[in-house]
């Protein structure tokens, strides 16, 4: 396994399509990982017309189900395919082991999957997450920054070893009580340290603690659709 975060998993060429069309709805996904991983597609999404994407990552001690639960109530309005891998520990390898394994590979099957079976616009293709999960999908994001367009990430705590690819666009929220990760040291410091890197960032603050308020989901899928 590669220590820079790098993804192998890449869309079908233009026009391509997808070779197995798939079902709507929300369904688990057969990976062949230790826990269930899921997939949530609307119900207007037709193989001829692609369709924006985001991964989810969970927080520490959740599960994909909490990652789908970041824009689930939003998808079919926004129209977005969601997928939520589930983490093989508790949280992600890079927090776990301090290095890559399990997780990376398993978010490579996951978009293998999508990709497989769905049209996807490639024009929005995003990547997000609360908390650790928000950690990880900036690391991912910006080591895969010529696969993912834009990073969302929800009260981050930090970015991993990574290996730059690309610029993806990014936007992080953070609340400024936050009790488990700190927004002095965390959000504030990422914003930062992005700024300085010269990554396109749109970063919010907001007054609460550790939680993704509902102003700040919609205000994130709004920045998503509409960010070149």
């Amino acid at each position: 396994m590669n220590d820079r975060g790098h993804l192998s998993t890449r869309p079908p060429a233009a026009g391509a399509g997808p070779a197995s069309p798939a079902p709507v709805g929300l369904q688990k996904l057969e990976l062949g990982s230790r826990r269930d991983s899921y997939i949530y597609v609307p119900g207007q999404y037709r193989p001829d017309q692609p369709m924006p994407l985001v991964l989810l990552l969970h927080g520490a001690g959740g599960h994909a189900h909490d990652g789908l639960r970041i824009f689930l109530h939003l998808a079919d309005h926004a129209g977005l395919i969601l997928a939520a891998p589930a983490s093989h520990a508790p949280t992600w390898d890079i927090i776990t082991r301090r290095t890559y394994g399990p997780d990376l590979a398993l978010v490579d099957r996951t978009l293998e999957h999508v990709f497989s079976h769905y049209a996807i616009d490639t024009a929005h293709l995003g990547i997000g997450g609360f908390s650790d999960g928000a950690s990880y999908a900036l690391t991912l994001g910006l080591a895969n920054g010529e696969l993912f367009t834009h990073v969302l990430a929800f009260s981050p705590g930090f970015i991993g070893p990574m290996e730059q690819q690309g610029t993806p666009q990014v936007c992080i929220s953070h609340g400024d009580a936050d009790g488990v990760l700190a927004i002095d040291p965390c959000g504030r410091a990422i914003a930062r340290q992005l700024r300085a890197a010269g990554y396109p960032l749109t970063y919010r603050e907001f007054k609460g603690g550790h939680e993704i308020p509902p102003g700040i989901a919609t205000e994130a899928v709004a920045w998503f659709k509409g960010a070149p």
